[in-house]
Protein backbone atom coordinates (compact mmCIF):
# COMPACT_ATOMS: atom_id res chain seq x y z
CA UNK A 1 0.00 0.00 0.00
CA UNK A 2 1.12 3.69 -1.03
CA UNK A 3 2.08 5.84 2.34
CA UNK A 4 -0.02 8.65 0.74
CA UNK A 5 -3.16 5.98 0.44
CA UNK A 6 -2.54 4.80 4.17
CA UNK A 7 -2.23 8.20 5.28
CA UNK A 8 -5.45 9.48 3.91
CA UNK A 9 -7.58 6.94 4.68
CA UNK A 10 -6.52 6.47 8.55
CA UNK A 11 -7.13 10.69 8.39
CA UNK A 12 -10.54 9.83 6.86
CA UNK A 13 -11.92 7.10 9.27
CA UNK A 14 -10.60 8.75 12.17
CA UNK A 15 -12.52 12.16 11.62
CA UNK A 16 -15.72 10.57 10.09
CA UNK A 17 -15.59 8.43 13.61
CA UNK A 18 -15.52 11.79 15.43
CA UNK A 19 -11.88 11.90 16.36
CA UNK A 20 -11.02 15.20 16.29
CA UNK A 21 -9.37 16.73 13.00
CA UNK A 22 -6.41 17.78 14.55
CA UNK A 23 -5.29 14.60 15.99
CA UNK A 24 -6.37 12.26 13.19
CA UNK A 25 -4.11 14.25 11.11
CA UNK A 26 -1.32 13.65 13.86
CA UNK A 27 -2.17 10.03 13.84
CA UNK A 28 -2.09 9.84 9.94
CA UNK A 29 1.35 11.44 9.67
CA UNK A 30 2.56 8.73 11.72
CA UNK A 31 1.02 5.98 10.13
CA UNK A 32 2.09 7.04 6.54
CA UNK A 33 5.35 8.11 7.73
CA UNK A 34 6.20 5.03 9.24
CA UNK A 35 4.43 2.86 6.29
CA UNK A 36 7.48 4.49 3.79
CA UNK A 37 9.51 3.34 6.13
CA UNK A 38 10.46 6.70 8.06
CA UNK A 39 12.14 6.37 11.79
CA UNK A 40 10.33 8.08 14.11
CA UNK A 41 12.85 10.83 14.74
CA UNK A 42 12.83 11.81 10.65
CA UNK A 43 8.85 11.73 10.78
CA UNK A 44 8.62 14.52 13.48
CA UNK A 45 11.82 16.19 11.71
CA UNK A 46 9.65 16.48 8.70
CA UNK A 47 6.37 17.27 11.05
CA UNK A 48 7.90 19.82 12.35
CA UNK A 49 9.53 21.92 9.79
CA UNK A 50 6.34 21.72 8.32
CA UNK A 51 4.39 23.84 10.99
CA UNK A 52 5.78 27.16 10.40
CA UNK A 53 4.01 27.22 6.74
CA UNK A 54 0.71 26.93 8.64
CA UNK A 55 1.64 29.55 11.12
CA UNK A 56 1.25 32.94 9.20
CA UNK A 57 -2.18 31.88 7.66
CA UNK A 58 -3.50 30.93 11.20
CA UNK A 59 -2.40 34.03 12.56
CA UNK A 60 -4.45 35.70 10.11
CA UNK A 61 -7.54 34.11 10.54
CA UNK A 62 -7.11 34.65 14.15
CA UNK A 63 -7.26 38.51 13.52
CA UNK A 64 -9.74 38.28 11.47
CA UNK A 65 -12.06 36.38 13.79
CA UNK A 66 -11.39 39.20 16.75
CA UNK A 67 -12.55 41.92 13.71
CA UNK A 68 -15.77 39.52 13.24
CA UNK A 69 -16.22 39.64 17.26
CA UNK A 70 -15.35 43.47 17.35
CA UNK A 71 -17.42 44.16 13.87
CA UNK A 72 -20.87 42.32 16.20
CA UNK A 73 -20.11 44.51 18.66
CA UNK A 74 -20.70 47.71 16.79
CA UNK A 75 -24.33 46.51 15.74
CA UNK A 76 -23.40 46.48 12.41
CA UNK A 77 -24.07 42.70 12.03
CA UNK A 78 -27.64 43.07 13.95
CA UNK A 79 -28.88 45.84 11.28
CA UNK A 80 -27.67 43.80 8.05
CA UNK A 81 -29.62 40.51 9.63
CA UNK A 82 -32.32 42.23 10.78
CA UNK A 83 -32.38 44.50 6.89
CA UNK A 84 -32.04 40.83 5.40
CA UNK A 85 -34.75 39.18 7.04
CA UNK A 86 -36.94 42.12 6.18
CA UNK A 87 -35.82 41.88 2.83
CA UNK A 88 -36.44 37.63 2.27
CA UNK A 89 -39.80 37.84 4.54
CA UNK A 90 -37.91 35.38 7.28
CA UNK A 91 -41.61 35.30 8.93
CA UNK A 92 -43.70 34.97 6.17
CA UNK A 93 -45.34 31.79 4.19
CA UNK A 94 -43.35 28.71 3.66
CA UNK A 95 -43.08 29.43 -0.25
CA UNK A 96 -41.85 32.69 0.36
CA UNK A 97 -39.19 30.74 2.75
CA UNK A 98 -38.28 28.63 0.14
CA UNK A 99 -37.75 31.71 -2.33
CA UNK A 100 -35.70 33.58 0.48
CA UNK A 101 -33.30 30.24 1.18
CA UNK A 102 -32.22 30.23 -2.19
CA UNK A 103 -31.31 34.14 -1.79
CA UNK A 104 -29.32 33.18 0.69
CA UNK A 105 -27.68 30.34 -1.45
CA UNK A 106 -27.23 32.47 -4.03
CA UNK A 107 -25.50 35.77 -1.97
CA UNK A 108 -23.48 33.09 -0.38
CA UNK A 109 -22.31 31.63 -3.45
CA UNK A 110 -22.03 35.19 -5.42
CA UNK A 111 -20.26 36.83 -2.57
CA UNK A 112 -17.72 33.64 -2.08
CA UNK A 113 -16.77 33.98 -5.94
CA UNK A 114 -16.45 37.66 -5.53
CA UNK A 115 -13.75 36.80 -2.71
CA UNK A 116 -11.67 34.19 -4.99
CA UNK A 117 -12.17 36.70 -7.61
CA UNK A 118 -12.54 40.77 -8.03
CA UNK A 119 -12.26 40.74 -4.58
CA UNK A 120 -9.38 38.47 -3.44
CA UNK A 121 -9.98 38.09 0.27
CA UNK A 122 -10.63 34.14 0.31
CA UNK A 123 -12.26 32.83 3.23
CA UNK A 124 -11.84 36.26 5.01
CA UNK A 125 -15.13 37.33 4.52
CA UNK A 126 -16.88 34.16 6.57
CA UNK A 127 -16.28 35.16 10.19
CA UNK A 128 -17.65 38.43 9.24
CA UNK A 129 -20.50 37.90 6.98
CA UNK A 130 -21.93 34.74 7.94
CA UNK A 131 -22.64 34.55 11.53
CA UNK A 132 -25.05 37.77 11.93
CA UNK A 133 -26.97 35.94 9.21
CA UNK A 134 -27.29 32.63 11.75
CA UNK A 135 -30.58 34.13 13.02
CA UNK A 136 -32.14 34.58 9.93
CA UNK A 137 -31.40 31.04 8.57
CA UNK A 138 -32.31 29.97 11.71
CA UNK A 139 -36.05 31.69 11.42
CA UNK A 140 -36.25 29.92 7.43
CA UNK A 141 -35.30 26.71 9.13
CA UNK A 142 -32.36 26.54 6.36
CA UNK A 143 -30.35 23.62 6.52
CA UNK A 144 -26.41 25.07 7.30
CA UNK A 145 -25.01 21.94 5.41
CA UNK A 146 -26.61 23.95 1.90
CA UNK A 147 -25.46 26.44 3.30
CA UNK A 148 -21.44 25.43 3.48
CA UNK A 149 -22.41 23.95 0.44
CA UNK A 150 -22.84 27.31 -1.33
CA UNK A 151 -19.64 28.84 0.19
CA UNK A 152 -17.71 25.81 -0.97
CA UNK A 153 -19.23 26.17 -4.71
CA UNK A 154 -18.19 29.71 -4.73
CA UNK A 155 -14.70 29.01 -3.42
CA UNK A 156 -13.66 26.40 -5.67
CA UNK A 157 -15.46 27.15 -8.51
CA UNK A 158 -14.41 30.87 -9.28
CA UNK A 159 -10.62 29.89 -9.21
CA UNK A 160 -11.31 26.72 -11.60
CA UNK A 161 -13.37 28.65 -14.10
CA UNK A 162 -12.38 32.35 -14.06
CA UNK A 163 -8.76 33.99 -14.47
CA UNK A 164 -9.23 36.64 -12.73
CA UNK A 165 -7.37 37.08 -8.55
CA UNK A 166 -7.23 33.70 -7.57
CA UNK A 167 -8.04 32.29 -9.99
CA UNK A 168 -5.36 34.36 -12.13
CA UNK A 169 -2.86 32.63 -9.92
CA UNK A 170 -4.28 29.18 -9.84
CA UNK A 171 -4.67 29.09 -14.03
CA UNK A 172 -1.16 31.34 -14.90
CA UNK A 173 0.77 31.01 -12.14
CA UNK A 174 0.03 27.17 -10.94
CA UNK A 175 -1.68 25.69 -13.80
CA UNK A 176 0.31 26.72 -17.17
CA UNK A 177 2.99 27.08 -15.62
CA UNK A 178 3.95 23.58 -14.28
CA UNK A 179 2.46 22.31 -17.58
CA UNK A 180 4.72 24.11 -19.82
CA UNK A 181 7.85 22.84 -17.65
CA UNK A 182 6.45 19.44 -17.47
CA UNK A 183 6.10 19.39 -21.44
CA UNK A 184 9.05 21.66 -22.55
CA UNK A 185 11.26 18.32 -23.02
CA UNK A 186 8.56 16.93 -25.57
CA UNK A 187 7.59 20.25 -27.14
CA UNK A 188 4.01 20.56 -25.46
CA UNK A 189 3.03 24.02 -24.67
CA UNK A 190 -0.52 25.74 -23.96
CA UNK A 191 -1.60 29.13 -23.37
CA UNK A 192 -3.37 30.26 -20.30
CA UNK A 193 -6.04 31.93 -22.57
CA UNK A 194 -7.25 28.40 -23.35
CA UNK A 195 -7.79 27.17 -19.73
CA UNK A 196 -11.21 28.57 -18.93
CA UNK A 197 -12.49 26.76 -21.62
CA UNK A 198 -11.09 23.29 -21.12
CA UNK A 199 -12.35 23.85 -17.11
CA UNK A 200 -15.80 24.88 -18.17
CA UNK A 201 -17.11 21.20 -18.22
CA UNK A 202 -15.78 20.51 -14.87
CA UNK A 203 -17.25 23.88 -13.50
CA UNK A 204 -20.49 23.05 -14.56
CA UNK A 205 -20.22 19.48 -12.61
CA UNK A 206 -19.56 21.99 -9.21
CA UNK A 207 -22.66 23.89 -10.15
CA UNK A 208 -24.73 20.64 -10.60
CA UNK A 209 -23.68 19.29 -7.10
CA UNK A 210 -24.57 22.37 -5.50
CA UNK A 211 -28.03 22.45 -7.36
CA UNK A 212 -28.71 18.65 -6.44
CA UNK A 213 -27.60 19.71 -2.80
CA UNK A 214 -29.59 23.09 -2.24
CA UNK A 215 -32.60 21.79 -4.45
CA UNK A 216 -32.73 17.63 -3.19
CA UNK A 217 -30.22 16.75 -0.27
CA UNK A 218 -30.88 19.56 2.07
CA UNK A 219 -34.20 20.99 1.08
CA UNK A 220 -35.88 20.01 4.23
CA UNK A 221 -36.66 22.82 7.05
CA UNK A 222 -33.71 21.95 9.87
CA UNK A 223 -33.55 23.58 13.09
CA UNK A 224 -31.45 24.62 15.52
CA UNK A 225 -31.56 26.38 18.77
CA UNK A 226 -31.52 30.34 19.31
CA UNK A 227 -27.70 31.18 20.64
CA UNK A 228 -25.83 34.50 20.71
CA UNK A 229 -22.97 34.58 17.71
CA UNK A 230 -20.12 33.71 20.42
CA UNK A 231 -22.32 31.86 23.58
CA UNK A 232 -20.08 28.68 22.80
CA UNK A 233 -16.87 30.37 23.33
CA UNK A 234 -18.17 31.95 26.57
CA UNK A 235 -19.33 35.29 25.31
CA UNK A 236 -21.70 37.60 27.65
CA UNK A 237 -22.16 40.08 25.12
CA UNK A 238 -24.74 43.36 25.62
CA UNK A 239 -27.81 43.53 24.47
CA UNK A 240 -28.26 44.35 20.46
CA UNK A 241 -28.45 48.36 20.65
CA UNK A 242 -29.48 51.02 17.44
CA UNK A 243 -26.63 52.12 15.77
CA UNK A 244 -26.09 56.24 15.23
CA UNK A 245 -24.92 57.48 11.57
CA UNK A 246 -21.42 57.77 13.12
CA UNK A 247 -21.20 54.50 14.33
CA UNK A 248 -22.73 52.90 10.82
CA UNK A 249 -20.39 55.04 9.00
CA UNK A 250 -17.28 53.77 11.55
CA UNK A 251 -17.99 50.62 11.10
CA UNK A 252 -18.27 50.12 7.25
CA UNK A 253 -15.14 52.46 7.56
CA UNK A 254 -13.36 49.52 9.43
CA UNK A 255 -14.09 47.16 6.38
CA UNK A 256 -13.30 49.33 3.62
CA UNK A 257 -9.92 50.42 5.82
CA UNK A 258 -9.59 46.22 6.52
CA UNK A 259 -10.26 45.41 2.86
CA UNK A 260 -7.80 48.48 1.31
CA UNK A 261 -4.79 47.20 3.84
CA UNK A 262 -5.41 43.38 2.69
CA UNK A 263 -5.26 44.15 -0.68
CA UNK A 264 -2.14 46.78 -0.95
CA UNK A 265 -0.19 44.59 1.57
CA UNK A 266 -1.02 41.68 1.05
CA UNK A 267 -1.51 40.52 4.05
CA UNK A 268 -5.07 39.13 5.95
CA UNK A 269 -3.25 39.91 9.61
CA UNK A 270 -2.77 43.29 8.70
CA UNK A 271 -6.16 43.84 7.26
CA UNK A 272 -7.28 42.18 10.41
CA UNK A 273 -5.50 44.31 12.93
CA UNK A 274 -6.18 47.53 11.49
CA UNK A 275 -10.20 46.70 11.25
CA UNK A 276 -10.02 46.06 14.83
CA UNK A 277 -8.23 49.06 15.72
CA UNK A 278 -10.40 51.35 13.90
CA UNK A 279 -13.62 49.93 16.34
CA UNK A 280 -11.50 49.41 19.10
CA UNK A 281 -10.95 53.33 18.92
CA UNK A 282 -14.63 54.09 17.98
CA UNK A 283 -15.61 53.59 20.93
CA UNK A 284 -18.05 50.96 20.13
CA UNK A 285 -17.44 48.55 23.43
CA UNK A 286 -15.08 49.78 26.45
CA UNK A 287 -11.70 49.71 26.55
CA UNK A 288 -11.42 47.18 29.51
CA UNK A 289 -13.20 45.25 27.28
CA UNK A 290 -10.72 45.22 23.97
CA UNK A 291 -9.02 42.11 25.75
CA UNK A 292 -11.87 39.99 26.25
CA UNK A 293 -13.29 41.00 22.31
CA UNK A 294 -9.79 40.35 20.91
CA UNK A 295 -9.76 36.68 23.05
CA UNK A 296 -13.13 36.18 22.06
CA UNK A 297 -12.44 36.34 18.25
CA UNK A 298 -9.22 34.37 18.64
CA UNK A 299 -11.07 31.39 20.36
CA UNK A 300 -13.42 31.80 17.66
CA UNK A 301 -10.76 31.01 15.16
CA UNK A 302 -7.98 29.01 17.37
CA UNK A 303 -9.76 25.11 15.98
CA UNK A 304 -9.03 26.80 12.10
CA UNK A 305 -6.00 27.69 12.79
CA UNK A 306 -4.39 24.56 14.33
CA UNK A 307 -5.71 22.53 12.10
CA UNK A 308 -4.25 24.89 9.05
CA UNK A 309 -0.62 24.39 11.09
CA UNK A 310 -1.14 20.77 11.63
CA UNK A 311 -2.21 20.27 8.22
CA UNK A 312 1.27 21.43 7.02
CA UNK A 313 3.28 19.21 9.28
CA UNK A 314 1.18 16.25 7.67
CA UNK A 315 2.15 17.76 3.94
CA UNK A 316 5.93 17.90 4.76
CA UNK A 317 5.75 14.10 6.21
CA UNK A 318 3.43 12.92 2.96
CA UNK A 319 6.27 14.61 0.86
CA UNK A 320 9.11 13.58 2.42
CA UNK A 321 8.12 9.94 2.09
CA UNK A 322 8.54 10.58 -1.68
CA UNK A 323 5.37 8.11 -2.06
CA UNK A 324 3.62 10.82 -4.31
CA UNK A 325 5.25 10.52 -7.12
CA UNK A 326 5.32 6.63 -6.30
CA UNK A 327 1.65 6.41 -6.28
CA UNK A 328 1.43 8.27 -9.49
CA UNK A 329 4.05 5.68 -11.21
CA UNK A 330 2.08 3.13 -9.32
CA UNK A 331 -0.99 3.89 -10.95
CA UNK A 332 0.08 4.39 -14.68
CA UNK A 333 1.51 0.67 -14.70
CA UNK A 334 -2.06 -0.35 -14.03
CA UNK A 335 -3.56 1.77 -16.62
CA UNK A 336 -2.26 -0.20 -19.68
CA UNK A 337 -3.61 1.08 -22.85
CA UNK A 338 -7.38 2.37 -22.01
CA UNK A 339 -7.82 5.84 -22.38
CA UNK A 340 -11.11 6.08 -20.81
CA UNK A 341 -9.07 4.32 -17.84
CA UNK A 342 -6.47 6.55 -17.75
CA UNK A 343 -8.20 9.39 -16.99
CA UNK A 344 -10.31 7.88 -14.42
CA UNK A 345 -7.04 7.13 -12.26
CA UNK A 346 -5.50 10.07 -12.89
CA UNK A 347 -8.37 12.03 -11.24
CA UNK A 348 -8.66 9.80 -8.38
CA UNK A 349 -5.15 10.18 -7.78
CA UNK A 350 -5.50 13.71 -7.83
CA UNK A 351 -8.78 13.37 -5.50
CA UNK A 352 -6.32 11.35 -2.75
CA UNK A 353 -3.59 13.85 -2.85
CA UNK A 354 -5.45 17.02 -2.30
CA UNK A 355 -7.66 15.69 0.14
CA UNK A 356 -4.25 14.72 2.63
CA UNK A 357 -2.75 18.12 1.12
CA UNK A 358 -5.14 20.24 1.81
CA UNK A 359 -4.74 22.92 -1.03
CA UNK A 360 -5.12 22.43 -5.05
CA UNK A 361 -2.44 24.78 -5.28
CA UNK A 362 -0.05 22.99 -3.97
CA UNK A 363 -1.13 19.72 -5.59
CA UNK A 364 -0.87 20.90 -9.30
CA UNK A 365 3.52 21.11 -9.01
CA UNK A 366 3.32 17.56 -7.21
CA UNK A 367 1.42 15.60 -10.31
CA UNK A 368 2.07 17.96 -13.12
CA UNK A 369 5.52 16.70 -13.91
CA UNK A 370 4.12 13.44 -14.54
CA UNK A 371 0.53 13.62 -15.59
CA UNK A 372 1.71 15.29 -18.70
CA UNK A 373 3.71 12.83 -20.16
CA UNK A 374 1.58 10.44 -19.29
CA UNK A 375 -1.69 12.64 -20.97
CA UNK A 376 1.18 13.26 -24.10
CA UNK A 377 1.64 9.40 -24.61
CA UNK A 378 -2.00 8.49 -24.23
CA UNK A 379 -3.08 11.43 -26.74
CA UNK A 380 -4.69 13.59 -25.11
CA UNK A 381 -5.66 16.95 -26.70
CA UNK A 382 -3.65 20.42 -24.85
CA UNK A 383 -7.57 21.40 -24.01
CA UNK A 384 -8.41 17.59 -22.03
CA UNK A 385 -4.77 17.84 -20.71
CA UNK A 386 -5.48 20.84 -19.02
CA UNK A 387 -9.05 19.23 -17.71
CA UNK A 388 -7.22 16.59 -16.33
CA UNK A 389 -4.88 18.51 -14.24
CA UNK A 390 -7.22 21.27 -13.43
CA UNK A 391 -9.69 19.17 -12.26
CA UNK A 392 -7.16 16.69 -10.37
CA UNK A 393 -5.54 19.53 -8.72
CA UNK A 394 -9.16 20.87 -7.54
CA UNK A 395 -10.51 17.41 -6.79
CA UNK A 396 -10.41 17.24 -2.75
CA UNK A 397 -10.21 20.76 -2.45
CA UNK A 398 -13.93 20.41 -1.52
CA UNK A 399 -13.95 17.37 0.99
CA UNK A 400 -10.90 17.33 2.95
CA UNK A 401 -11.09 18.41 6.59
CA UNK A 402 -8.29 20.10 6.47
CA UNK A 403 -9.11 22.68 3.40
CA UNK A 404 -9.36 25.98 4.17
CA UNK A 405 -12.39 25.37 1.83
CA UNK A 406 -14.08 23.61 3.54
CA UNK A 407 -12.57 25.08 7.23
CA UNK A 408 -13.81 28.61 6.15
CA UNK A 409 -17.64 27.28 5.85
CA UNK A 410 -16.98 25.92 9.37
CA UNK A 411 -15.82 28.46 11.17
CA UNK A 412 -18.91 31.02 9.94
CA UNK A 413 -21.22 28.47 9.99
CA UNK A 414 -20.57 27.35 13.45
CA UNK A 415 -20.16 30.78 15.29
CA UNK A 416 -23.07 29.67 17.99
CA UNK A 417 -21.57 25.87 18.29
CA UNK A 418 -24.34 24.11 16.37
CA UNK A 419 -22.44 22.84 12.92
CA UNK A 420 -19.92 20.41 12.93
CA UNK A 421 -17.41 19.98 10.62
CA UNK A 422 -17.02 16.71 9.38
CA UNK A 423 -20.47 15.92 9.57
CA UNK A 424 -21.72 19.17 8.25
CA UNK A 425 -19.28 20.80 5.68
CA UNK A 426 -16.66 18.01 4.88
CA UNK A 427 -19.00 15.24 4.12
CA UNK A 428 -21.74 17.57 2.42
CA UNK A 429 -19.01 19.15 0.24
CA UNK A 430 -16.95 15.72 -0.91
CA UNK A 431 -20.28 13.83 -1.75
CA UNK A 432 -21.88 16.78 -3.55
CA UNK A 433 -18.99 17.90 -5.42
CA UNK A 434 -15.49 15.60 -5.75
CA UNK A 435 -18.30 12.75 -7.36
CA UNK A 436 -19.70 15.58 -9.82
CA UNK A 437 -16.10 16.84 -10.37
CA UNK A 438 -14.99 13.45 -11.33
CA UNK A 439 -17.30 12.76 -13.41
CA UNK A 440 -17.36 16.28 -15.26
CA UNK A 441 -13.58 16.02 -15.71
CA UNK A 442 -13.41 12.38 -16.97
CA UNK A 443 -16.19 13.82 -19.31
CA UNK A 444 -14.16 16.79 -20.52
CA UNK A 445 -10.83 14.55 -21.29
CA UNK A 446 -12.81 11.93 -23.63
CA UNK A 447 -15.35 15.35 -25.58
CA UNK A 448 -12.27 17.98 -25.74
Amino acid sequence: MNAVVVAVVTMMVLSLIRVPVIVALIVATLVGGLTAGMPITEIVASFESGLGEGATVALSYAMLGAFAVALSRSGLTHLLATRIAGLVGARSSASSGMYAAMVIYAAFLLTATLAETLVPVHIAFIPILVPPLLAVMNQLRIDRRAAACALTCGLVFAYMLLPVGFGSIYQDKILTKNINLAGADQGFEISASIVPMAMLIPSLGMLLGLLVAVVFSYRAPRDYATARIGAAAGETAPADHAMTPLQLALSLASIAVALAVQLSSGSMLLGGLVGFAVLSLGGFFQWKEVDDVFVLGLRMMALIGFIMVTAQGFAAVMQATGAVPELVESSAALIGDSKGLAAFVLLAVGLLITMGIGSSFSTVPVIALIYVPLCISFGFSPMATIALIGTAGALGDAGSPASDSTLGPTAGLNADGQHDHIRDTVVPTFLHFNLPLLAAGWIAAMVL
